[in-house]
């Protein structure tokens, strides 16, 4: 079952309208880990609610609780509930995203507003934080239905959401409201869903679409070091006292080597090697080391070998270190021994590691190198969040819409990928709805989610929206023949 011409005709038609959708959802500083952009979290969920209900989407916004942030208690924004369609002769999808963002300052060095939808007439590209992840693929769906209740055309699922304001901060409290609304069985929200399908995403490269079937997890770490009572002049105690930042840079650089490998005893060794078969996948997937050295902007690729990079994105762990804090890191020359500092670093986790397993063994290392130095600091180890990795099986009919849909839209065979990156959700929602869960991309290798100048093409988003809106015809038409 193709998705009607007059619907493609639509999405085309309305291009324009679609891209100042985005811009009006880009302008909602919608940070989740900054407290004082909290009520712009709250302000985005509005937005979406509002959106969902103008094209006739039942919808509940769902209280998640409170949480501690920067010192001070704050209300969790609230979480997205709609429906629309109830008829038992159709399937029943289940949409998933986050209307949430990374933090963006023009200083990072955003060429432009990260918060202003900059249109790049030359390349096509919507530049702005969140165009990207996840605003862009959410508002796919907003665009499918207005496409429908515009034509008059009958959806041809049954459609749920669930739509979150915490991604970008662990998923607070969204585990626990699914997890209470599946224990309602025939009154709960999910009830009858039939699969899952999220688009928070990207393709592997510029050119080839993909459909992914697994994603890492994730655990987050701070070591927090405290030493002085207050910040010290280096020249009246350097050398006098032990300095909490040179213990940390110490901790910080016995985590990884320079070439990825993980140095916390039991980690690597949790995750078997590949066997040649397992290989062979990645050796055929249209990538190449090119590939990621244009999306990272330098030719900085850990390997010349391809497969062996994108495993190192895909099915094995890794260890980033993403910042210290309580450090001078202004314009000039300060002298100062800070009195606190923290570390922050992560690890991505593929199976069968989960928070659970390798946590214990990050504590325990670093305790006992922290004793190695012989300090009268103090270490503190907090765990941030984390989330446990997911694989899916990809012989399915829901993979296989996805797959017919793909190939109407792009007239190209997608690459089956796993993904790097993690969203804890995909796990919750296939082991308490006991269904198959898909990620379909919207945005391409480069769009550059969490870092500067992040972006969606303009014919991503557009062609990008008749895919989403396509595989939903092809989940009815493959369904029906089952």
């Amino acid at each position: 079952m193709s998705a009607p011409a007059n619907f493609i005709d639509f999405i085309d038609n309305n291009a324009d309208k679609f891209i100042q959708r985005l811009a009006d959802a880009v302008a909602i500083p919608s940070i989740s880990g900054d407290a004082s952009r909290r009520g712009d979290v709250v302000k985005m969920a509005l937005f979406l609610d509002n959106q969902l209900k103008s094209y006739g989407v039942e919808t509940k916004l769902v209280d998640l609780g409170e949480h501690t942030l920067e010192g001070q208690q704050l209300k969790l924004p609230p979480a997205i509930l709609g429906k629309i369609g109830t008829d038992p002769k159709k399937k029943t999808v289940l949409i998933y995203g986050h209307f949430d963002v990374q933090p963006a300052e023009l200083s990072d060095g955003w060429d432009t507003d990260p918060f202003t939808l900059t249109i790049d007439k030359a390349t096509g590209r919507l530049i702005g934080r969140g165009s990207s992840d996840d605003k862009g693929p959410i508002l796919g769906w907003v665009n499918i239905l207005e496409a429908h209740k515009s034509l008059g055309l009958e959806l041809p699922v049954n459609l749920k959401f669930c739509f979150e304001g915490m991604e970008e901060s662990g998923s607070e409290g969204l585990d626990d409201l699914i997890e209470s609304e599946v224990k309602k069985g025939k009154g709960g929200w999910f009830d009858g869903v039939d699969c899952v399908c999220i688009s928070d995403n990207y393709w592997l490269n510029t050119r080839t679409p993909a459909i992914t079937y697994g994603l890492r997890g994730l655990t987050y770490f701070k070591l927090n070091i405290s030493g002085p009572g207050r910040d010290l002049h280096s020249g009246v105690f350097g050398r006098t006292v032990h300095e909490p930042m040179t213990d940390l840079v110490k901790l910080m650089s016995r985590l990884v080597d320079p070439d990825g490998k993980i140095l916390i005893p039991g980690v690597d060794e949790m995750v078997d090697a590949p066997s040649e078969a397992e290989r062979a996948i990645y050796d055929n997937l249209d990538y190449n080391i090119a590939d990621i050295e244009e999306s990272a902007g330098s030719a900085t690729a850990l390997s010349s070998d391809k497969a062996t990079v994108l495993m190192g994105r895909m099915r094995y762990p890794s260890l980033s270190i993403h910042g210290i804090e309580g450090a001078f890191h202004g314009v000039g020359a300060k002298t100062v021994i800070p009195a606190h500092v923290g570390g922050k670093f992560s690890i991505r986790l593929v199976p069968p590691q989960t928070p659970e397993n390798i946590n214990p063994l990050v504590v325990s290392y670093l305790e006992a190198e922290f004793a190695k130095l012989n300090s009268k600091n103090k270490l503190d180890i907090e765990c941030l969040h984390g989330g446990k990795p997911w694989v899916e099986n990809f012989n399915h009919w829901n993979y296989e819409a996805a797959k017919k849909a793909t190939e109407a839209v792009y007239k190209k065979t997608p690459d089956l990928t796993r993904e790097g990156g993690s969203i804890p959700v995909t796990l919750t929602f296939a082991e308490s709805l006991g269904v198959n869960v898909l990620l379909l991309p919207m945005g391409r290798g480069d769009d550059g989610a969490h870092s500067t100048n992040e972006k969606l093409d303009r014919s991503n988003f557009i062609e990008g929206t008749k895919l989403l809106g396509t595989y939903l015809y092809e989940v009815a038409a493959i369904t029906s023949k089952a």
